[in-house]
């Protein structure tokens, strides 16, 4: 996907004057650093301190390290899976090949690649995510609790092949900012947990091609931020990154002032980014697990290094800890809401480690569990890694929740939950802002939308994000109102699309009405304006116990055309006679229904994996699709009369 000159147009009135002026001298900088690259200050490193204290490794559980040590013997043999692409060439990889499209990378200066153009790059997340040097930090884990040197050898292979191949400012690893910070975090952890290999040293603070590398991984962060409208969870992951390095790197003239002003671009940028309830402000589920990792990565490098950290630091992410305990379901599942791209902060499990529960298992080894927070049982080997760099406890004179919170009002998401017969009924009804930013880069055009599980079960789904470049009739499709179970009028989305990552107007959304606390009905009412001369209001009913749920569409509006979506989840089926809907899944062996009551003026249709438009699919995570049923009614709006759907679940 190339950009056109209208997009850069469209993409230049979403700036204000500070952000142009900061991007017109990164070009300037671009252009000199293309002829005039500095030398990184001469000798080797200081020898490293951040190491785990003693003990630590001891306190990982064993299914934990079972499960990481076999993913671990799945890399040596070179398989690994990014974004559903299955690859077997990770025993000597080609840094720059993309095995999906079977192209690779042009060779340059990194600001000349058009990383964008799948047809000159290939797919640049295949490309990126490998160099993103997780899968050696899970490498260097399984060392740490093993001790067997081949796991060691292999990291120091991959490295000096990596750092051979990739010379600074030269190809496609060296274009965006929030690949370089990671990339930072998995070398610092890598280098701690091969901490009693003796070749540690010399590959690192002994070995000039590594310190060189660090350098210009810190040159680049302190000369390319993420700036402006595009100061989002790529910002945090640039000063986290930078930060970690030059705590556990301090080996250069410029880490102290780096580390300096990383850490207060970190302060600033987690407030700005966080709601004061805690949730993310791109309303993007995974981003807010992206930079509560990160936040947490950073805070460990602070801790070890015995560098103070603002308060507020600590703040937000106990404020982002205790939101998550707050809005996940009875299986630890937060919301599926706006994109989401499997991107981590840090990686030291194996698969099948519960991401959810691992990030609450460390609020609760860092900040301390509240009553109300869910129970979690599973294990990994994260939590007892940073456990043991943290410094323990709240922040002091912070008032946190009594009971779980099910209103979000800053970020419009409120949360209808009951237990009763038939099992837990979770339901999301956004009604939230847009997005974050001007360009709300990650947002989707979801006002008012639904998410219903039952007993963790998908039952209404958000269909997730699947892709991001290079297919542009499918990242419409996923971002789109039709995509979401909301209502799209004339055919269009409520939001207006100005490119992948960028919307020029957003449709404005107030939350009306929350009840949820006591016996009685919990209920939500919210309305946008995004359609031109039309309000779209929503009424959500979750009855006592559960078993039946009501949403009512009113728009204002007569003689309008409308469409209604409803997109199941991909366990469910349906058979569709006229306006009603059996459903029927299966959890745990044992069959569960509901039926699902229609608004009868509408005329409604059952589609499942079409593909001329997209329609009928859901994405359980990036680069993966499966086809899954989606109910959609046509009809018009008659400006009286709403249109009331009815999803009783059966015991």
């Amino acid at each position: 996907m190339t950009m056109s000159p209208a997009w850069y147009l469209r993409r230049l009135s979403a700036m204000g004057p500070r952000e142009i002026g900061g991007r017109a001298g990164d070009a300037v900088r671009r252009r000199r650093w293309r002829s005039a690259r500095p030398d990184c200050p001469t000798g080797t490193g200081a020898p490293f301190t951040a190491v785990l204290p003693a003990g630590t490794l001891a306190a990982i559980a064993p299914d934990a390290a079972k499960r990481l040590v076999a993913e671990a013997d799945r890399l040596m043999y070179g398989h690994a899976e990014y974004f559903g692409v299955v690859r077997d060439d990770l025993v000597d990889p080609d840094w720059w090949s993309d095995p999906k499209t079977g192209r690779r990378a042009p060779w340059g200066y990194a600001f000349d690649v058009p990383y964008r153009d799948e047809d000159a790059v290939g797919d640049i997340k295949q490309i990126w995510e490998p160099s993103r040097h997780q899968y050696l930090t899970v490498l260097a884990a399984a060392y740490a609790i093993t001790g067997d040197e081949r796991y060691a050898e292999r990291v120091a292979d991959h490295l000096r092949s990596w750092w051979a191949a990739n010379p600074p400012l030269r190809g496609v690893h060296w274009i965006s900012g929030i690949e370089l910070g990671i990339r930072l975090i998995s070398w610092v952890w890598v280098r701690r947990l091969l901490d009693g290999w003796p070749g540690a040293a010399a590959l690192f603070e002994d070995n000039p091609v590594a310190v060189n590398q660090i350098w210009h991984h810190q040159r680049w962060l302190a000369g390319f931020p993420s700036r402006g409208s595009s100061a989002n969870n790529h910002v945090i992951a640039e000063t986290a990154g930078q930060f970690a390095a030059a705590c556990a790197f301090a080996w250069f003239p410029s880490s102290q002032k780096w580390r300096t002003d990383a850490l207060r671009s970190l302060e600033r940028q987690l407030r700005s980014n966080t709601f004061l309830s805690g949730l993310n402000r791109e309303l993007a589920t995974e981003y807010h697990g992206l930079v509560l990792e990160l936040g947490l990565a950073a805070v460990a490098e602070a801790d070890a290094a015995g560098v103070p950290v603002p308060a507020t630091v600590r703040l937000v992410l106990l404020r982002m800890t205790d939101a998550l305990a707050a809005v996940v379901d009875s299986g630890l599942r937060p919301p599926r809401q706006g994109d989401a791209d499997d991107g981590h902060g840090l990686i030291v499990d194996g698969p099948g480690t519960d991401r959810w529960g691992s990030l609450l298992a460390t609020g609760d080894a860092v900040f301390g569990r509240l009553d109300w927070w869910p129970t979690v049982t599973a294990t990994d080997v994260r939590t007892p890694l940073l456990a043991a760099l943290v410094k323990a406890g709240a922040a002091k004179g912070i008032t946190r929740p009594t009971s779980r919170p099910d209103h979000f009002a800053d970020a419009g998401m409120t949360i209808l939950r009951d237990t009763g017969e038939t099992g837990e009924v979770w339901a999301r009804c956004d009604g939230g802002p847009h997005g974050f930013l001007s360009i709300a880069a990650h947002a989707h055009a979801d006002a008012l939308s639904l998410e219903v599980r039952h007993d963790g079960v998908d039952v209404l789904a958000d269909p997730g994000t699947y892709c991001y470049h290079g297919q542009p009739e499918w990242r419409q499709y996923f971002r789109s109102t039709l995509g979401h179970n909301t209502l799209q009028l004339d055919d269009s989305d409520q939001s207006v699309s100005g490119g992948p990552f960028l919307w020029t107007r957003h449709a404005r959304t107030r939350v009306l009405a929350v009840e949820t606390s006591g016996e009685a009905a919990a209920r939500w009412s919210a309305e946008h304006e995004g359609y031109e001369g039309a309000v779209h209001r929503r009424r959500v009913e979750l009855a006592p116990g559960g078993a039946e749920l009501t949403v009512v569409d009113e728009v204002t509006v007569t003689d309008r055309a409308v469409r209604l979506a409803f997109h199941l989840g991909p366990a469910v089926t349906a058979e569709l006679t006229d306006d009603r809907a059996v459903l029927t899944w299966s959890r745990d062996g044992e069959e569960r229904s509901a039926v699902l009551d229609l608004p009868g003026q509408l005329s409604w249709r059952a589609h499942r994996g079409e593909t001329n438009p997209p329609l009928g699919w859901y994405s359980a995570g990036f680069g993966r699709k499966e086809p899954s049923t989606t109910l959609v009614g046509t009809g018009f709006t008659d400006g009286t009369e709403g249109f009331t759907t009815v999803l009783r679940f059966r015991g």
